[in-house]
């Protein structure tokens, strides 16, 4: 039997306000716009929130350009992540090759005769970007420079850096070694998300080994009080380069540069970025009960399953609109069992809406399944695939009659 709901003129006036009620809501939230980036004196820059992941500010972000020893970033997420498995240890004495001698530029001034241990050419690295310590550290854990800059790329593009291609462990100018201010910003948040008991490295503003003691040469360790790392780099072509990281509150802020003037300018645009971050946005960590939500479930042993979200969500928004956040969850509906235990289900859009009544999606969180439903019985399968039918039917009837669509809420 076909229900066919018909909806006379007190009804439809009654739709009718509805409607114009939801649409009027948003209008009542005045959120800040989001701010526009500031304009930097470089090539290219980008800036994102270390916790949430969302870029703050870009230009040129995705632009292949020599990195110059940004790169050595890379080098050291390979050697922490060895550290952390076991594979490496600080203690361990390694050989210095002539080509590592030869190399030049900013060094550690190893020669053949030393044997420096993994912790101190890892502090060479961070510190005063020490080119024969890279390739000293490369040739200890993968035999040569090239097998190493081949981890290299493997890593990269399991991090995300998509414009990035390194044929060597120091950033020394060479054909085909690119990266981009965009791939820099995920690489330098990686390297604090990932190894926060190592990062503590990046903020050291000199180093002695072997009765030398030379200087951190990132001028944000100095010049700002929040500032923490991380790196800098150098060359003709790339011009004066600096990833820099700075965290306030619950605020932590990655800012790549590209393509400066000078040592100085370097410091002073990704200050200038970093600030702008500090001054306009603010990072939030909604607790789970706001992003969870309950949806239906047919041919289960249970009607409903709770979605939570993947992992820990953190959002950055702008100062000013923190009380229009709101999160929209999106799921292929019906959901059948069975479901396992951590599928993901969905998705929550994180949401922020103007002034002018526009919501904007900012971000988005996968949702998984916080418990596993088996299948139900044959004969409870078959009356939920009725009770669709006729849910199907009766939304069918609706739009006929009201030229509307329905459909049941998706969240609660």
């Amino acid at each position: 039997m076909v229900m066919t709901i018909r909806t006379g003129k007190p009804a439809k006036q009654l739709l009718h306000a509805l409607a114009v009620l939801l649409l009027m809501m948003p209008l009542a939230v005045h959120a800040a716009a989001w701010p526009e980036s500031p304009r930097l004196d470089a090539k290219a820059w980008a800036m994102i929130d270390a916790r949430s992941g969302q870029i703050i500010a870009s230009h040129n972000a995705d632009e292949q350009l020599p990195p110059a020893s940004l790169t050595k970033m890379m080098t050291l997420y390979l050697a922490f992540e060895a550290l952390k498995q076991g594979r490496l240890s600080l203690d361990t004495p390694v050989s210095v090759s002539q080509k590592a001698w030869k190399i030049g530029g900013s060094t550690m001034f190893l020669d053949p005769r030393m044997h420096p241990t993994v912790g101190q050419l890892i502090h060479g690295i961070a510190t005063y970007s020490g080119n024969d310590a890279c390739i000293a550290l490369a040739e200890h854990m993968e035999g040569s420079e090239s097998t190493f800059a081949e981890r290299m790329n493997a890593k990269a593009r399991e991090l995300g850096m998509l414009h990035s291609h390194f044929v060597n462990a120091t950033g020394f100018p060479t054909e085909g070694h690119y990266s981009s201010a965009g791939d820099m910003a995920i690489l330098g948040a990686a390297l604090w998300r990932d190894f926060p008991e190592r990062y503590k490295l990046f903020d050291e503003r000199d180093f002695t080994y072997d009765g030398r003691t030379q200087p951190n040469r990132n001028r944000l360790l100095w010049t700002m009080s929040e500032a923490d790392g991380i790196k800098t780099g150098h060359t003709q072509e790339a011009g004066y380069c600096l990833v820099g990281s700075a965290e306030k509150a619950n605020t932590r802020f990655v800012a790549a540069v590209f393509g400066t003037k000078s040592d100085r300018a370097r410091a002073q645009e990704t200050r200038t970025l970093l600030r702008f971050g500090f001054n306009h946005f603010v990072t939030k960590r909604p607790a789970e009960r706001e992003i969870r939500r309950q949806v239906e479930v047919f041919e289960g042993t249970e009607d409903h399953v709770w979605l939570r979200p993947a992992s820990d969500v953190w959002v950055t928004v702008p100062k000013g609109s923190e009380s229009s956040l709101s999160f929209r969850l999106r799921y292929d509906s019906p959901l059948k069992a069975p479901i396992r235990k951590g599928k993901k289900l969905g998705t929550i859009d994180a949401v922020i809406g103007d002034k002018n009544g526009k919501n904007d999606v900012i971000i988005s969180f996968p949702m998984v399944a916080d418990s596993a439903i088996e299948q139900a019985s044959w004969i409870s399968r078959q009356w939920d695939g009725l009770r669709l039918w006729l849910r199907h039917m009766s939304s069918n009837a609706i739009e006929d009659v009201t030229g509307e669509q329905t459909t049941a809420p998706e969240t609660k």
